[in-house]
């Protein structure tokens, strides 16, 4: 198996504060794999740290076999980075930006109109490329930006939510590119649309306060979760509660809050393997006199399982 990237044991301190603590993962060549963890859990650290941008405290980093710290002008050569954050030209026009960062990545000159060109074509930014970049919208801003990625056809891609800003029609735009590029490329798609990363990815990793709590493919995750069964319910009260009456229903092992519309609240619980609560859960809500609009058992998704690694720890 040949490895894209291979981190270990990466360790990032700050004075007191542990960003990463031991961690260690592998992105194997030609695959999509998603990096997914809640605000603060050390995600762009860990981008940063593989593209070069910030030094480990400790631990080491390969990519394609090359180490981050002695060869890393060799690294970013390969590499395709995708910050959340892109600070852009807004007095260039888009083709000359792209033309420009050609230039800077070495893309030699009798290639470059021809890249920019196949780029454009990819980015959807053809009836844009002469507009100046500070008059275009975020999204077009952000597809600009994801161009520049794509200029030197980097073997690695590293995105850190690359469809920020793009309404739902240029998402998935985004989303089938990421498919055809990972046709050809290794990706790493750090990002928060999680149904996305169900689609795209073949394998993800989810990172919590600095360590890695798993790492598999979508589907063995969904099914990893001692197969419980999830039941969604949206009832009308007082949600503290029902929250609290709900955990006290047999077989039921979680109850989680999910939204909240005026005085009905909707809940997502968690059923030990092979037990169907929804007759129970039923039973409650008539003896309670609460008014049940919905009580339906779903299928796991990664969403939930996302939510039951990342929140488990702060409930024991």
């Amino acid at each position: 198996m040949t490895l894209a990237i291979d981190a270990q044991n990466l360790t990032k301190r700050y004075d007191t504060a542990t960003a990463l603590d031991h961690i260690s993962f592998q992105v194997r060549q030609g695959e999509i794999m998603g990096f997914l963890g809640p605000n603060g859990a050390g995600k762009t650290t860990t981008l940063r740290i593989l593209t070069g941008l910030l030094a480990p405290t400790s631990g080491a980093v390969r990519i394609h076999g090359l180490d981050v710290e002695t060869q890393s002008l060799e690294i970013r050569r390969q590499i395709g980075y995708l910050p959340e954050s892109v600070a852009l030209y807004p007095e260039l026009r888009v083709r000359e930006y792209l033309s420009y960062r050609a230039q800077i990545k070495a893309v030699p000159r009798a290639q470059r109109r021809a890249r920019v060109d196949e780029t454009l074509e990819r980015c959807a930014l053809g009836d844009v490329q002469r507009m100046l970049i500070g008059r275009l919208s975020k999204g077009y801003r952000q597809r600009v930006a994801l161009a520049d990625t794509l200029i030197s056809r980097p073997s690695l891609l590293i995105l850190d939510e690359p469809t920020v800003g793009l309404d739902p029609h240029q998402i998935r735009q985004t989303r089938d590119l990421i498919k055809q590029l990972g046709e050809t490329t290794t990706i790493l798609l750090s990002t928060h649309i999680l149904p996305e990363v169900d689609i795209t990815c073949q394998r993800v990793t989810i990172i919590n306060k600095g360590t890695i709590v798993a790492v598999d493919t979508p589907e063995n995750l969904r099914r990893g979760q001692n197969a419980r069964q999830v039941v969604h319910l949206e009832l009308q009260g007082n949600p503290a509660e029902i929250g609290q009456a709900l955990a006290q229903v047999p077989g039921v092992a979680r109850v989680q809050p999910r939204e909240r519309q005026g005085e009905y609240t909707t809940y997502a619980l968690e059923a030990q393997p092979g037990l169907d609560v929804r007759e129970a859960v039923f039973r409650l809500a008539v003896e309670r006199r609460w008014t049940l609009r919905q009580l339906t058992q779903v299928q796991t998704s990664l969403e939930d399982v996302f939510i039951h690694l990342t929140t488990q720890e702060q409930e024991s």
